[in-house]
């Protein structure tokens, strides 16, 4: 399977030499839904990667601390003075 980037630069070609205008028909259309297949393969791997990235985003702090349990305030206080 190729790279992300490598399947970028290639739809990135083809979008180009589409947009020329310069190629027979049947080459287009073969092209164009080469190109296709390649967005909704780049689309799918990049939604992926978006929830990968909220999931870190959200995640919660890891403490390396003591907890605090906060079962006895009033201990705690005591130990503050």
């Amino acid at each position: 399977m190729k790279s992300f980037d490598e399947r970028l630069n290639r739809l990135e070609e083809l979008s180009e030499k589409l947009k020329s205008g310069n190629i027979p028909l049947e080459e287009a259309v073969s092209q164009f839904e080469e190109g296709i297949k390649l967005a909704k393969e780049l689309e799918k791997e990049l939604s992926k990667i978006e929830r990968r990235v909220e999931i870190l985003v959200n995640e919660p702090e890891k403490k390396e601390s003591e907890p605090v349990l906060e079962l006895f305030p009033e201990l705690e206080d005591e130990k503050n003075q």
